[in-house]
């Protein structure tokens, strides 16, 4: 209730649901996306549900304009309470195809933007003495999908990158924790996964793809008062198809 959440990638997917979980619960939700037409039209149906909502424009791999994103972000509302990171990239391609831009652009994106954003928000959140960050990392981190080699580099990074900065960021009753989603029926998943669903809900214990209010209902514990002794974990969220399958 009130807590100010950023959500980077809230245009769609992931982050739109998460944003629309939030609000449920009274948040005050800033929409980060380099999307901004996509980041006001999700704020905008925030706003006729009577939420107070705002959509920023920023690429998360360009610390110039994460800077000023949140510093326009903290002239608003004066403090940043939750910071979930889920701006992602992640074209399948062979390793022999994998150029170095495609390399460096899946890396900047996933890894270097949960990054540059906790480095944005640390500050304030420690002069409040109070903060969560979530991170958006995948099943992919384990390996054995193909085509996903830089995808499932950045993934693992990401649950590198969770564990360190919550051992570093524990002092200040900050908590850094990652949801890692298996398949999730996305707009831009839906046509691979009508193509497969019958195969993907064989190869999932639970027997069905996920949908993105699966995860923003895993990141919504993370960030609530709920979560305020768990830190540095990462929770795959995939139907059980990280350990296993039918």
């Amino acid at each position: 209730e009130k807590k100010i959440a950023v959500i980077t990638g809230g245009a769609s997917g992931i982050g739109e649901a998460t944003a629309h979980r939030f609000a449920e619960e009274g948040a005050r939700i800033v929409i980060l996306d380099r999307d901004l037409d996509g980041a006001r039209n999700v704020a905008e149906a925030l706003e006729l549900r009577g939420n107070q909502a705002v959509a920023v424009r920023a690429d998360v791999s360009n610390k110039e304009e994460v800077q000023t994103a949140f510093h326009e972000v903290l002239s608003l509302f004066g403090g940043i309470d939750i910071l979930v990171n889920n701006a992602g990239f992640g074209p399948n391609a062979p390793v022999l195809e994998i150029r170095g831009r495609w390399w460096d652009k899946v890396i900047d994106t996933n890894l270097k933007g949960c990054f540059l954003c906790s480095q944005a928000v640390v500050p304030t959140m420690m002069e409040q003495k109070s903060g969560r960050i979530i991170n958006i990392a995948s099943t992919a981190a384990l390996g054995g999908v193909y085509g996903t080699t830089h995808y499932a580099s950045s993934k693992a990074g990401v649950i590198g990158l969770t564990r360190a900065l919550a051992l570093e960021l524990a002092p200040h009753n900050i908590t850094v924790n990652a949801v890692a989603p298996g398949t999730i029926e996305t707009a831009g998943a839906k046509g691979f996964i009508e193509f497969y669903r019958d195969i993907l809900n064989a190869e999932i214990p639970l027997g069905r793809v996920g949908q993105p209010r699966d995860i923003a209902n895993a990141v919504l514990f993370f960030a609530s008062d709920e979560a305020s002794y768990v830190t540095g974990q990462c929770l795959f969220v995939c139907g059980g198809a990280s350990f296993g399958r039918p």
